[in-house]
């Protein structure tokens, strides 16, 4: 009868608790929504969650926006701690999307300079 219990509780929605905030290494992605951007603003969110699953990354927030002042736009930031945000891309700034080659090994020179990202990686300066 305890199991059954148990398996009761889990299933319970009056037991269950929100998330904890993360403190570790958090993504956010910025896009244009009226650009129909959301496809691509998840594609990027679940390569660089292939690449840097938790906890390396605890979470890769997509933020949709629609006001004429955020038309076009497309950024990346990192949040590392408690540490103020850091700009990892702008599409606008860049000159175009990212190519995720590119944005793993900007992400990765944050999080892990020592990590290789394989046969896609450029070669450090020694």
């Amino acid at each position: 009868m305890a199991a059954t219990s148990t398996a009761n509780s889990l299933l319970d929605p009056s037991t269950f608790v929100f998330p904890e905030h993360f403190t570790g290494t958090s993504i956010t992605i910025e896009f244009c929504d009226r650009c129909r951007w959301l496809h691509r603003a998840t594609w990027v969110q679940t390569e660089l969650f292939l690449t840097f699953p938790p906890p390396i990354i605890d979470s890769i927030s997509l933020h949709p926006l629609n006001t004429e002042e955020t038309a076009g736009r497309f950024r990346v930031w990192i949040s590392v701690g408690r540490n103020t945000p850091h700009l990892l891309w702008d599409r606008k700034v860049e000159g175009g999307f990212p190519e995720l080659k590119a944005l793993k090994q900007r992400l990765r020179d944050v999080i892990q300079p020592e990590r290789s990202l394989g046969h896609s990686d450029h070669k450090h300066d020694a």
